[in-house]
């Protein structure tokens, strides 16, 4: 990738909706190189898709949580595959320090989130997990 397709990616991160003639313009180069450099990137698995990001009071019955996930061993891969199969798992990231993982949780009720934890504490790899409760945000990508 060169700079211009990292350029091409930081606009489509701010809207991923823009023409583009407007992608075009601010990048000073013409449609035709844009919806090829578009193209390339997501056949290349680059962009893998688009999605709607959501201000987080639009959703006000929706439970958020966060979830530390230590990994036993090695069965990151294993565990990451399960997780992705979870519904309750909104966002998975790996990451380093204490723990191994991750997860952002969504559930409609507490009900539904315990639900959710039950399951993914019974996921084969997974040694220790510490959850928060998301409460609020203060300020967003």
């Amino acid at each position: 990738m060169d700079d211009t397709d990292q350029r091409l990616i930081a606009l489509l991160r701010q809207d991923a909706r823009s023409t583009v003639a407007t992608l075009a313009t601010k990048l000073n180069v013409s449609r035709g190189t844009v919806t090829n450099r578009i193209t390339r990137l997501e056949d290349t698995g680059v962009i893998v898709g688009y999605t709607v990001r959501l201000r987080p009071d639009a959703q006000p019955n929706d439970i958020r949580a966060w979830m530390s996930i230590a990994v036993e061993g090695n069965t990151t891969r294993a565990v990451i595959a399960s997780l992705l199969g979870e519904p309750g798992v909104a966002t998975l990231h790996d990451t380093n320090g204490r723990w191994d993982l991750l997860a952002e949780l969504r559930a409609a009720n507490l009900a539904e989130l315990s639900k959710v934890l039950e399951r993914i504490r019974l996921v084969k790899g997974i040694s220790n997990t510490e959850t928060s409760i998301h409460l609020e945000t203060y300020r967003g990508a």
